[in-house]
Order: C-alpha cells, then structure tokens, then sequence
C-alpha cells in the first residue's frame, strides 16, 4: 500500500495544503489472474482483490506501527496501476471499503495481446503461473496517535500503542506489484468469459451483502428472487448483447413479478425498522443517510458506535505529522531525567511526547529510524538483524540528528556539573582557527596627554610584552554496544554522552589548573605579584591587598585597578567565607585564646574556592596559599581561547564501523589555556 500524505502547517494532525507526498505502507494483497475457460471466447479479463485487510501496518514515513480506520476511508472509481506509475494503466475499478477490509472489483481495460501494453505482463505472468500482489494509494487526511500502553479498537479488532491510526483519508489507486506484505489480504482476477458458477455466487453474495442481506438468512424463495434482481443487475448493456443461459431464461419467466416487487418492499421495511432500531432516535442524521443511501444494519451499526464513542486524545504538534523528531527527542529527554527538560521543550511538545512515547525504547527508537530507510524486517533487534537495522536507521538524516541533539544536551549537563572555576578567574576569547594569537600588554603609555593649539594628538604606544595562546583539540569516543541495543537499553543514549560530557569537563579543567598552578617564573619577586607570610586572615588578607595596590604599570605609575576575588583551596573556604560575610571575625591571640577582631574585609573580596589548588597532582599546589585577583574582565591573570566561541564540547553520533556492531559517540572540545598579565593578580603564601 502507498501512503499519500498532505504536509500541514497547522497544529492538529490535519492534512492540508496541495503538496502530497508518497510513502511506502506494507499492506499487499495477493491476486491471482485466472485464463478464460477453455473454448471461450476471449474476453477483459475481470480482477477482484482484497486489498487490506484493517490490521497492523509498517509504513516507513511514520514512526510507529499504523492501522487505517476503514470507518474513515472514502473511496469510489479507483485506476488501476503498474507499480503505481501512472504512464502504465492497466485498467479500472471501483472500491469497497467495509468494517473489516478493502476490496477492489474492475475489469483490465489495456491490451493485454499487446507486448508493449503494460497490462500485457500482468495477465501474461499470471498465465504462467506468477501470483501478483496489489498494493493500494491512500491519500491521509488526519491521524490520531495512541499511547503506548493504551488500547484501541479499530476496524473490529483491538490495538495497544503506541500506534497511529488514520481516521480519515481518501482510496486513490490500486497497483499491480511484485512483492507483497499482507498475507491476510487475498484477490482474485477471472476472465468473465468463464463464468463459473462458483464465482458468480460469491459475486451475488457480496452484492447481497451491500445490500443490507445475510446471505444464511435468507429462506430459498427469498435467494432466487433477490437473484434475479441481482442477475438483471449484472446484464451487458444493450450494445453488447450477451445470450443468457436456457435455464436463466427458465428461471426469469417463472418468477411472479408482484411477488417480487413485494418481497423487496418487505426486505426494505424490514431494513428501515432495524436501522431506525439501531438509531433509537438518538441519531437523525445517521438514521435518515442510512436510509436514503441504502446502508446495511450493520454499517449503520457501526456509524452509531463511531458517533458514540469519546474522542480519543488527539497529538497536537507545532509541526507536521511527518517531523516528529522534536517530539521523540523531548520523550529521550524524558526518559533520561534531563534537568531544565521544560525550558528545552515547549508545553506542546512535552504533552505530544508523553503521550506518544511514554514507554520508548532503545529498539523502538531505531526501528523507527530504520523503517524511514526503508527497513520492513523484524520489529524486534537481535543478532540476526542489529546491523541492518543500524544501516537503514543512520541512512536518513532523522537519526544522527535526533541521537546527536539528544546527546548535546546530557553532554552539557555533565559539562556543567563538574567545577567550573575557570568561567570566574579567566578571560574568554573566541578564535577562528588553530594557528597561535597574540595580545599585547594595555598598561604601558596610554595615558592621556594635553591636547596643544595645534590640535594634534600624540600617538601612544603598547606595550612590547606580549602573550600568547593557542587552541588545540581535545576528544573522546565511546559506544552504544550490541548488548546495550538487543537488551533495549535506553539509558545507554543519555549516560554514554553523559561520560563524554563529564569527561570534556574533566580535561579542560586538567589543562586550565596544569597551567595556572605551574605559575613560579609567573608569580615571583621580580614581578612584584607575590605576598609572603600572609597566611590568610585579617592580617595576612590585609599584607596580600596592599602588595596588590601597590603594582604599577611600565611607567611606574599605579594600575588604578582593585582586586575582586579571593580564590582560595577548600581548605581555606571556611575562613575565606568569614572574611567576606562576617563583620566581626575571632582570631586566635598569642596565647591561644579566641578575640573578637572588627573585619575590614566583610563583602570586598568575592571567595571562590577550587579543588584543584591543593591537589598533589600538580605542579605548585598548596593547602595554605591563596590569590587575590582582578575583574577577567578588566585585567585577567589567565585566559582561555575557545574555536569559534564554542565553550562546551560537542558530541557525534554515527553507525559504527564494520568491525564493530553498535553505535559510536564522540565527543571533542577545541580550546586553549594560557598565562596572561601578571599585574592582574598576586599570589599569598603562609
């Protein structure tokens, strides 16, 4: 079956638009094409098919398993296809949609003695023996998802989501096709010239069926009165005259045509009563329809339910059905717990993906990846099948997309979990490239100067001391494992780039606090940037402030700059908080005893406290000394240079490689960590 979808901008899932798209839908029928009988007189050949029967469907463009509610399926005269290319007709007919099924009855209109016809092939193979398939257009207009978990009944039978069920559309042509999916679905194409008894009572009982009739129910005189009704029906019409059979003849003359016309004025009361049963005067408009069209009980019956029934909760998405990806990313995000999930997706968005893909899976999300690549295998990942469906799945752009934006954002959230105190203490630039940049040192002869009557004013000079940085490339890979894929583990997809994350974090933080704490040719005498015996305390803080004040640019003269932080090691937090938020600070005297001391400091020197400071692991840690530094802003001690402004690492996603079953995350960060301004900060010692 194909699938004809209309694209829409609205914010139901409603068709409309003039654009149509094609979409594969597995849902074949078997035709078989019989040879006229023997000594017969060649005739069009005739087909009926079962075209579907209102189960279970796979259609690559949606992403989940549909049924096509045949209550809400209009249909009429319908052409008739080769592999649904329009330039090769091979006839037509007109459809039938029941409660339970699809079926199509035509007659073969092409030459099918003319090896250039293309119907010359359909009834040429199935001569030979070739069992055709026939696959049906579908134009969809609207479709309602299902929970995952919850129950729907469609076409008589019951569904549990998640599932997509089209509730209305329009049959637009049916195609001869080699392949076939649906094997509940079964046709028939007969040479009319062969007239067999056998299928000419199948004929009249679905025309007894459309009729409102049980065919079982019927007493004999009432069978061959509505058979001759229906056999006058089937009469060629007057310029082609067709020799009735003697015993036809026979049976038409004997019948009393007042007993007939009041066994049909019955058979209609007793249409009209059941209907109007049915109804129960609670639906007019149903009632009258059914009657004025000629509806069955049993059609009727079902317009009632259909009527009846509450309207199941309808997905509404900002964007059209077919660009879901969005809403299968917030259910990931769900799923994982991502912190801020609400910021990242709207209201619309969040209520679509709990109620479409409350319970997704690790399988189910590449399923549906796959069968947008043309995947119609199995709908359960194991051995046999993990790669194939990995290949179809990252043959389309939904997946990698999906997987990576999904990735990016449990990626930044372990990024960001992990200390950060490099975004309070650095400078941060962006650079284009990866070659080596240069700053030049802003406190040499800048100030000012007089302007004289000539109006010329003096060209400063920078400073000739420079410094440099340079971004490299940092990164990590790791995997979404075959075992991981078949035991469905949908964790995999939030905790693997979680560990990228929190690994990008890890190594940036290595480079920073590796080339701030190697900082003995940095802070030194000579620079006049360190602070000896100031263990920290109101005294010591004080030695550390002065020291700071008194730094002075080429010139000789005062920087004019204040320090604004005090990063500290945590074993130095405690009392580093209590200079900055308490006003009176008791400090141990001489004799061991506790004084209250009034605190110049209270509120001046913002604390920041590192881990790293006073780890064994690098060079120039220390337990007992502290900086005090300027603004980043203004003056900054150290600077980190980003690629492109890109602050956080990034993560990829992709099919692993042939050697390797399961899929691939990368992550990689490109920076750079480099000393700056000495002036900008002043190191304390015990």
């Amino acid at each position: 079956m194909k699938f004809f979808r209309k694209r829409s901008g609205t914010k139901t899932v409603q068709a409309g638009g003039d654009t149509t798209d094609r979409f594969d839908l597995s849902a074949d029928a078997v035709v078989e094409i019989e040879a006229a009988a023997e000594g017969e007189s060649p005739k069009r050949p005739t087909f009926n098919i079962d075209a579907y029967s209102g189960g279970l469907l796979r259609v690559a463009a949606f992403y989940r398993p549909v049924v096509v509610d045949l209550a809400g399926l209009r249909a009429g005269r319908v052409t008739v296809l080769r592999d649904h290319d329009p330039s090769q007709i091979i006839g037509q007919g007109t459809a039938k949609v029941t409660k339970s099924k699809i079926t199509v009855a035509g007659q073969v209109t092409g030459d099918h003695s003319d090896r250039n016809d293309p119907a010359y092939s359909v009834v040429a193979h199935s001569k030979n023996g070739f069992v055709w398939s026939a696959s049906v257009g579908v134009s969809v207009e609207r479709v309602e998802y299902v929970d995952a978990g919850a129950k729907v009944k469609v076409n008589g039978q019951t569904f549990t989501g998640p599932i997509g069920v089209v509730r209305a559309g329009r049959l637009g042509e049916v195609s001869f096709v080699g392949i076939g999916a649906d094997e509940t679905a079964s046709g028939k194409i007969a040479a009319t010239a062969a007239g067999s008894k056998e299928n000419t009572m199948d004929e009249f009982k679905k025309w007894l069926t459309a009729k409102g009739w049980d065919f079982d129910a019927l007493s004999e005189d009432q069978r061959k009165t509505l058979k001759a009704q229906f056999d006058a029906e089937q009469e060629p019409p007057a310029d082609e005259p067709e020799e009735q059979p003697a015993e036809k003849v026979e049976a038409a003359a004997q019948t009393d045509p007042l007993d007939q016309e009041r066994k049909v004025r019955a058979a209609e009361v007793r249409r009209v009563g059941a209907i109007q049963k049915v109804c129960a005067n609670k639906h007019a408009d149903i009632e009258a329809k059914a009657i004025e069209e000629n509806w069955s009980v049993e059609r009727t019956e079902l317009e009632v339910l259909k009527a009846s029934r509450p309207t199941p909760p309808a997905v509404h998405a900002s964007q059209p059905v077919d660009a879901e990806p969005t809403v299968i990313e917030a259910a990931l995000c769900m799923h994982g717990k991502l912190p801020g999930v609400e910021k990242a997706y709207g209201t619309e968005v969040l209520e679509a993906a709990d109620k479409g893909f409350r319970h997704l899976g690790l399988q189910e999300t590449l399923l549906m990846a796959a069968a947008l690549g043309g995947y119609s295998g199995r709908q359960r990942i194991s051995n046999g099948n993990v790669r194939q469906v990995l290949h179809a799945a990252f043959s389309t752009m939904s997946l990698p997309g999906i997987l990576s934006n999904v990735a990016n954002k449990f990626l930044l959230d372990s990024f960001n979990a992990v200390e950060s105190v490099w975004r309070r203490i650095a400078a941060i630039r962006s650079v284009s490239d990866f070659k080596t940049v240069t700053s030049y040192r802003m406190t040499g002869t800048l100030e000012y100067e007089q302007v004289g009557p000539d109006g010329e004013i003096k060209h400063g000079k920078v400073d000739e001391e420079s410094f440099t940085n340079k971004a490299d490339t940092y990164g990590k890979m790791l995997s979404i494992t075959r075992t991981d894929i078949i035991n469905d583990d949908l964790g995999a997809l939030t905790s693997v780039p979680a560990k990228l994350g929190r690994g990008g974090a890890l190594k940036l933080n290595d480079v920073f606090w590796t080339a701030f704490l190697n900082n003995s040719a940095f802070f030194k005498s000579a620079n006049k940037n360190v602070s000896t015996s100031s263990a920290l305390s109101i005294a010591g803080l004080t030695k550390a402030i002065v020291v700071f004040r008194k730094q002075t640019d080429s010139d000789g003269k005062p920087l004019g700059i204040t320090p604004e932080i005090l990063l500290v090691p945590v074993d130095l937090e405690v009392p580093a908080g209590q200079l900055y938020n308490d006003r009176v600070v008791n400090e141990v005297t001489a004799e061991g005893k506790p004084a209250p001391n009034g605190n110049p400091h209270a509120a001046k020197y913002t604390p920041v406290a590192s881990s790293y400071l006073s780890n064994s692991k690098y060079t120039g840690y220390s337990t007992t000394s502290y900086y005090l530094l300027a603004n980043p802003a203004s003056l900054a001690v150290i600077e980190i240079a980003f690629l492109n402004g890109q602050e956080n690492p990034t993560v990829e996603t992709a099919e692993a490689d042939f050697n390797t079953l399961g899929i691939q995350m990368r992550g990689y960060h490109d920076f750079g960590v480099s000393l700056q301004e000495p002036k900008a900060g002043v190191k304390a010692t015990a």
